[in-house]
């Protein structure tokens, strides 16, 4: 690694921790602007607000906003670099515009590295305590988890109903269980006629033997021929395939969840015949995507600025911050289609950045070497 490398790294993370610290502090001040009125309605004292909510809500700003400050700094490092004629005088020396790129690539790399643990592993935690700090305070709080009239499949042929299930408890209440008897005629699995219905006044959850505890509990079966059978049970346990996290969904989950909790977390809908998976398969691939955008802006950042503009370093920054917004805006317009699985959630997680990257591909190959 030559001196000009390090010369390179040592600005391009001095200015991404400055930059990065600036947009923290520009949204920790915002969002204490617009919810001061809810904190204060609602009894939050100054130690919950700045020690409990905003200690936790750190780690997602930096998440959100660590493309944008990477990007600003290699916009910033290259346009220092071509103003003050150092890349000139390097081009004259017949070093190529891609082996500038090298430290800068380097370091998003690193960087991208970086963000995918913090992402995948530090910000979940955090984001639970945030979003349960929202529910607490907020006036308009995100919708919590669905709690009345459950239905998830089992198994094929099999659908759990809950009238009302407690999370804090992992209790449920007015339970069925019904089993169909499955015609497959024609490969496709279609339930035929009713088997078996079980009714039960509770169903609690067991950490301890991970099964289903049902209580007061009237078994009915019914045979082809229509005659049906009844027998009441004071208590029992079952292994189902549905978990107490299967019971208590909200949209926001995945926020709260490290990748390999997401990772069973999206297997858990799928097992259970979920209907609206689009969201949960978004934000779990976006944690592998997300991370990426650290590295491609760079790559976009480098060859923008590299090519000397009237106006300077404002002209740079200026066209940086347009791009990093259609960018990010890129991003949010396509999720939503995600999320309704009118596009393939996979790949409305990744298609801005590949998007991004493509265009990255062409402004070094346009860019004079």
């Amino acid at each position: 690694m030559t001196r000009f490398d390090l010369h390179v790294l040592r600005r391009f993370f001095a200015a991404t921790a400055l930059l990065l610290g600036l947009l923290v502090v520009f949204f920790v001040v915002l969002d204490y602007v617009e919810y001061i009125d809810d904190f204060m309605d609602r009894g939050a004292t100054m130690g919950q607000v700045f020690g409990t909510y905003y200690r936790n809500y750190v780690p997602e700003i930096v998440k959100l906003t660590s493309p944008l400050a990477v990007f600003l700094a290699a916009i910033y490092v290259t346009a220092r670099l071509s103003q003050t004629m150092q890349l000139t005088a390097l081009t004259m020396a017949g070093v190529s515009l891609y082996r500038v790129l090298v430290p800068f690539a380097f370091a998003g790399a690193l960087v991208a590295g970086f963000m995918l643990w913090f992402n995948g592993w530090v910000v979940p935690p955090a984001n639970a305590v945030v979003l349960d700090f929202q529910q607490r305070y907020y006036r308009d709080a995100p919708e919590g988890p669905e709690t009345s009239e459950l239905y998830r499949q089992t198994a094929p042929g099999s659908v759990l109903a809950v009238g009302f299930y407690d999370p804090e408890q992992r209790r449920a209440f007015r339970v069925s269980l019904l089993d169909f008897a499955v015609d497959t005629a024609g490969g496709v699995a279609v339930p035929a006629r009713l088997v078996r219905r079980l009714d039960a006044e509770t169903m609690r959850w067991d950490d301890t033997t991970r099964t289903w505890r049902l209580t007061d509990a009237v078994v009915h079966r019914f045979s082809p021929d229509g005659r049906a059978s009844r027998a009441s049970l004071a208590a029992f346990d079952t292994a189902l395939t549905v978990l107490p996290s299967d019971l208590a969904r909200s949209e926001r989950d995945a926020e709260r969840l490290t990748i390999p909790e997401a990772r069973a977390y999206v297997a858990s809908l799928e097992r259970a015949g979920a209907s609206r998976v689009g969201r949960a398969l978004v934000e779990y691939h976006a944690k592998f995507a997300y991370p990426l955008a650290n590295l491609v802006l760079v790559l976009v950042g480098v060859p923008l600025a590299a090519r000397r503009r009237r106006g300077g370093q404002a002209v740079q920054l200026g066209l940086g911050l347009l791009v990093a917004f259609v960018y990010l805006a890129l991003q949010k317009v396509v999720e939503p289609f995600g999320y309704a699985e009118e596009l393939s959630p996979v790949l409305a997680a990744w298609l801005p950045h590949a998007v991004f990257l493509a265009f990255a591909v062409v402004l070094l190959l346009r860019t004079p070497k």
